[in-house]
């Protein structure tokens, strides 16, 4: 037999302390939290805004956030599957979908607060995010959660689109793909691509070549909307116009359905199970007699 040395022992168990439920969860980084929320005594309630980004295996959600005593409140949100509104037919989890929901929510909340005719979207993605002119744009800081922040992660896709947006963000070009390291600067057509959809495009195109049944496969919901690889750029270009036109779009009204032949029975009133009670007495009564 083995000898196995027991790391976790008596007294390890004894000073073990549960972890919080969202932490165990893995949902919420309470040590950069407390960092994010944190404000100076003297700032009077002033409220510190966060760019909350959180990416599942079906949607992007994006949302501006503040938080106070009794909890964080939302100031603006955008989602993924929102992209449908704006032109989107496929690819609503990639790097292009993650940019444009930062777009959408950017857009949303200077709507909101009436300052998206003096903070504009910036259209050319390839320019250096440079400091706007006039007043100080809408700031909030970038919160991942327990998301691995490398270089070219999904999250800083929504970082761009809301810098892109009209928000202050503060960040650096390290993350963003198409970073050499060894250069220390950035490459925007990679970038670029990201942005567009064209790495998807090319790898579609590569998949068409090698194995047609597993590019239908994969890319079944391209192929549904009737979208080949040289219709994404275009796809994203028109999703991006939609935005900054409108970013207030709402999903239609569901058509009402039409009258149900069975309607369910209303509920009695007291009095009227009284009565009926009664009756079923009487009722039965009579018949025994």
């Amino acid at each position: 037999m083995v000898f196995v040395k027991a790391t976790k022992g008596r007294s390890y168990f004894k000073r073990y302390q549960t972890k919080y439920r969202r932490r165990a969860e893995c949902k919420t980084d309470y040590f950069a939290r407390r960092k994010l929320v944190a404000q100076d005594k003297n700032k009077y309630n002033s409220p510190r805004y966060r760019l909350v980004v959180r990416v599942t295996n079906r949607d992007i959600i994006a949302q501006i956030v503040f938080s106070t005593i009794n909890g964080d409140r939302i100031l603006a949100a955008g989602y993924a599957h929102e992209l449908s509104l704006f032109g989107a037919k496929a690819g609503f989890t990639n790097y292009a979908a993650c940019y444009a929901t930062g777009l959408l929510v950017a857009r949303r909340l200077l709507t909101a607060m009436k300052l998206a005719d003096k903070y504009n979207s910036q259209a050319d993605v390839d320019k250096a995010n440079a400091a706007p002119e006039g007043p100080r744009p809408f700031k909030a800081l970038l919160d991942v959660g327990l998301a691995r922040t490398t270089t070219g992660a999904r999250v800083f896709g929504v970082l761009k689109g809301a810098v892109d947006g009209g928000l202050n963000v503060p960040h650096s070009a390290k993350r963003f793909p198409g970073w050499n390291k060894e250069k220390k600067e950035l490459n925007s057509d990679v970038q670029r691509q990201r942005i567009f959809g064209l790495h998807v495009a090319e790898y579609m195109r590569n998949l068409q070549g090698e194995d047609a049944d597993r590019a239908a496969r994969l890319f079944s919901g391209y192929a549904k909307a009737g979208i080949n690889a040289d219709g994404i750029e275009n796809m994203w270009k028109s999703v991006h116009a939609a935005i900054r036109k409108n970013p207030t779009q709402k999903a239609a009204k569901k058509p009402v359905p039409k009258e149900q032949k069975y309607k369910h029975r209303p509920r009695f009133t007291t009095l009227e199970r009284q009565n009926r009670r009664n009756q079923k007495r009487a009722k039965a009564q009579a018949q025994s007699e």
